[in-house]
């Protein structure tokens, strides 16, 4: 029997190039929250990560996307940030927001997206 699991990321917060204003050029911070289905052919029967998603590659990925040039769109961020998540063959779908923390003084501006196999 399959085993079936949702292994967040939340509200993951960097520094990072996104958008398309003059004013965005500087490095903002971004919030950035993964949600992803695991399957594995079984549950797994011992305690060690060798039997599971290590997701320390989702924060590293991450992270190493914040140290690139950055993105214009926090469509395109979801979209690499969902790519990266679907690269391993255990993860069959991914939810993936995006939030600008200071753009607006009374609202925050994100994006969410979902993708499957």
């Amino acid at each position: 029997m399959t085993a079936t699991y949702r292994i967040l990321l939340d509200e993951m917060t960097v520094a990072m190039h996104l958008g398309i204003y003059p004013h965005e050029v500087a490095p903002q911070p971004v919030r950035l929250s993964v949600a992803m289905t695991v399957t594995y052919p079984a549950a797994p029967s011992v305690d060690r990560i060798e039997e599971v998603l290590d997701y320390d590659f989702l924060r590293e990925g991450i992270l190493a996307m914040a140290r690139g040039p950055g993105f214009a769109l926090q469509e395109s961020l979801c979209e690499a940030v969902a790519a990266l998540c679907l690269a391993d063959p255990r993860v069959t779908a991914v939810t993936v927001r995006s939030t600008k923390t200071d753009i607006y003084p009374d609202a925050r501006i994100g994006c969410e997206i979902e993708r499957s196999r």
